[in-house]
């Protein structure tokens, strides 16, 4: 890798942020390694009509077919791409869905998660939890400055404050929300962070500017006043899944859980969302039990006017400048040049990078002892079982 700090673990695994020079990275890698098969393991289903913008995303190639993005990737991850799914994946400019890599690395682990889902025009077809009636749907468009209802951001930050409070292991939290990173993008700007030039997105080249003159839109229609509550600003422009993750880690850590973060920009604004609502004296201790867990696409990643420095590292550190709190993160070590698949081998050229914690459930599996020449194998494979299902349902009419 190229650019900012970071450390190659024997793992395979790389470990960044300035949390390398307080943590013991060695001890806490190992705290997973032993505990891999006894975490509590979440995956975070929402939806916000941010998706539906042409454009925001390459989560699906059409804003129709981002409306079953989540629904079709928990369904991969859950049951594998044999499976007679009943939602179909959606078409994608490029890539496979992330949440191939996630049930890949799952099911070396032989772990499941728990599903919890809001905001989705669809009832999932599998068990799952719900924090408020299904009915309402996804959350408005973040460039309207009134995304929910201040009462909806409660409900769902209460609903995820008590599982996470009640946990007796350590804590994954993944998700896959559609339009996400534009609502990191709004959150984290509505914090004061400066995150200009360092979202990243699905796409290869992600749209930043359209990202930007939404974000702008939606702060300026809210009208927030200085300093807004984390309530205040999910309210404004954020999303379902936000208040969720912020009330999981809030109640993991209270009750004395480490946490893995299984994702990217996202999981920031979660941590900052957070932080933001804790005294700034006990915000370096909150982290101490904290992890970024991410791939090594995104953390890869430089984007246009970041200045040749990763992205997503230098993030990651605006944010502990912020918050003058020192991170941590891991990314998961593999590469797929040496795929025989040309879904997979487009990951190395910039498409997807992340999703549906496939960052953190690979970097779990490296650490447990997965290969990269087995990672790759077994991924091919199931590339390979994908397109074999999708053809038996071309040719039987489906």
């Amino acid at each position: 890798m190229k650019g900012d700090h970071y450390v190659l673990l024997p793992s395979g695994v790389l470990a960044f942020g300035d949390g390398l020079r307080e943590q013991n990275v060695d001890e806490r890698v190992k705290s997973w390694q032993e505990n891999i098969t006894n975490i509590a393991f979440f995956l975070i289903l929402a939806g916000s009509r941010t998706a539906e913008i042409e454009g925001i995303s390459a989560a699906g190639s059409t804003p129709v077919s981002r409306r079953y993005t989540a629904v079709a990737d928990a369904e991969l991850l859950l049951r594998g791409p044999l499976f007679p799914n009943r939602w179909p994946l959606p078409p994608l400019p490029a890539g496979v869905s992330p949440a191939l890599i996630s049930y890949v690395a799952s099911r070396f682990l032989k772990i499941k998660p728990t599903v919890i889902s809001a905001g989705l025009l669809q009832s999932p077809p599998f068990n799952h939890v719900s924090l408020e009636s299904p009915e309402i749907g996804p959350a408005r468009c973040l460039s309207s400055g009134n995304a929910m209802e201040i009462t909806r951001v409660k409900l769902l930050l209460d609903g995820g404050f008590k599982i996470g409070k009640k946990l007796k292991k350590s804590l994954l939290v993944t998700e896959c929300v559609p339009g996400g990173t534009s609502t990191a993008f709004a959150v984290l700007s509505g914090l004061g962070i400066n995150v200009n030039g360092l979202i990243s997105g699905s796409y290869r080249n992600p749209p930043t500017e359209l990202k930007k003159k939404l974000v702008n839109q939606g702060l300026k229609a809210a009208n927030l006043k200085k300093n807004p509550s984390s309530v205040a600003l999910m309210a404004a422009v954020g999303d379902p899944f936000q208040p969720i993750a912020v009330g999981l880690l809030l109640g993991a850590i209270e009750s004395g859980q480490d946490v893995l973060l299984g994702g990217g920009c996202q999981m920031l604004a979660v941590l900052s969302l957070a932080l933001n609502e804790i005294e700034p004296e006990s915000r370096s201790e909150f982290v101490g039990k904290i992890l970024i867990g991410t791939t090594s696409w995104l953390v890869d990643e430089t984007l246009s006017s970041a200045k040749n420095r990763n992205s997503f590292i230098h993030l990651m550190d605006h944010v502990a400048s912020h918050f003058k709190v020192n991170l941590l993160g891991l990314a998961s070590g593999y590469r797929f040049n040496e795929s025989n698949q040309k879904v997979l081998r487009d990951y190395e050229i910039g498409y997807v990078k992340e999703g549906v914690g496939a960052g953190a459930l690979s970097l779990l599996a490296q650490i447990k002892g997965l290969t990269q020449k087995e990672m790759v194998e077994r991924c091919d494979v199931e590339v390979g079982n994908l397109f074999k299902s999708k053809n038996e349902k071309t040719c039987h009419g489906i």
